[in-house]
């Protein structure tokens, strides 16, 4: 094998695939990048067995062939080389090295056979469709960060994908939650995806999409079956394994009759809630709202750490309410809200409550309230 590539054609694609390698591997083949290059382009594909991302660029390929290489060393080498550099690469049959030149810079990294590499089928897809990229980050974004943690609830450690019903017909819907908030996005479903069945997406899967959608075309191809998910985009492809399990019935957290509305300036109310959480206490951050007509008072007490209160102008006629939430799932909502103000709809101190953005109104979170 024996190319040249030009380091910023590289580096995108590299980019596209290298941070599905896990950094510590048992099985050596899976720290390497394989390489393909055929007529006038050069491949490259990475994986851990549950997600494979390969992408593909031009190359001047003198010499065709294939070989694999330890993905973070070839991502840093040729990451360090100047910008508008010409890399030529030449597998060195002798030596069993990838020879790298740029310049006066010359490297040789081991290498491990290309037959050794595993890929994944992507031929059992049952649903199609394409998306605009801009709407696929936004189903992801307003979600993700509610995706859980703990592993022993496997089944939430992802975002639930699925076709649903909506006020005005089917629709995308994107949904995670880790038991104590939920997150809600949804968009009108395009051809192809109004009957796709709920599909839970991996938390790595989700960066690893979202990192591929900053470099999308317009629109990209999602592909679905019971046990892979996969994603197009250009050249680059996304392969990933689904979490085989039940989501829950997330339907039945979303309060539908809480009548005590707040209105709340989100920069001044956000600002507030991280101003009062440096004095609460690190596990549970817990800060107790009191809302009452013309105004919510935020409060931290903290017997160790101190107290703080703050006060923000809020639009709320209903009876007074104290409640209280955890901060930083405050701050989470508080930053997913794009328009001045948020809403707000409390039941009782003891209820969830829900939150959206008077200004896009397909997004919507719950939270569960702390007794303070």
């Amino acid at each position: 094998m024996k190319l040249t590539i030009d380091r910023g054609a590289f580096i995108k694609a590299l980019s596209h695939v290298q941070n599905v390698v896990e950094r510590r591997n048992t099985i050596p083949i899976l720290s390497n990048v394989l390489l393909e290059a055929d007529g006038t382009a050069l491949r490259l594909t990475a994986t851990d067995l549950d997600i494979e991302a390969s992408d593909s660029t031009i190359a001047h390929v003198e010499k065709p062939g294939s070989v694999t290489a330890p993905a973070q060393t070839l991502f840093d080498v040729v990451r360090k080389l100047p910008d508008g550099a010409d890399i030529e690469l030449m597998l060195d049959t002798e030596s069993g090295r990838l020879s790298i030149k740029s310049g006066r810079s010359r490297f040789a990294l081991p290498t491990l056979p290309s037959a050794d590499f595993q890929t994944m089928s992507r031929d059992d897809v049952n649903h199609t469709f394409q998306i605009e990229a801009a709407e696929f980050r936004r189903l992801i974004d307003k979600t993700r960060f509610a995706i859980s943690t703990e592993e022993t609830r496997f089944y939430l450690n992802g975002i639930y994908l699925h076709g649903a019903e909506g006020d005005n017909g089917r629709v995308l819907r994107s949904v995670a939650t880790d038991g104590h908030r939920l997150a809600l996005a949804e968009t009108k479903a395009p051809k192809g995806a109004e009957a796709l069945p709920g599909i839970i997406v991996p938390r790595k899967a989700v960066a690893e999409i979202r990192r591929l959608l900053d470099d999308a075309p317009e629109a990209v191809e999602v592909s679905a079956s019971d046990s892979k998910i996969v994603v197009r985009a250009g050249d680059a492809v996304l392969v990933s394994k689904l979490i085989d399990g039940s989501f829950p019935d997330y339907t039945r957290v979303i309060p539908k009759a809480n009548e005590s509305i707040m209105l709340v300036d989100n920069a001044a109310f956000r600002s507030a809630v991280d101003r009062v959480a440096t004095v609460s206490a690190e596990r549970s951050r817990s800060v107790k709202l009191t809302v009452d007509d013309g105004k919510v008072v935020l409060q931290v007490t903290n017997a160790e750490t101190g107290h703080g209160v703050e006060e923000v102008e809020a639009e709320f006629s209903a009876a007074p309410i104290e409640i209280g939430f955890n901060a930083k799932y405050l701050l989470d909502v508080a930053q997913q809200i794009e328009g001045e103000q948020a809403r707000f709809e409390f039941g009782d101190a003891n209820s969830q409550a829900r939150v959206i953005d008077p200004s896009d109104p397909s997004a919507q979170y719950v939270l569960m309230p702390l007794r303070v």
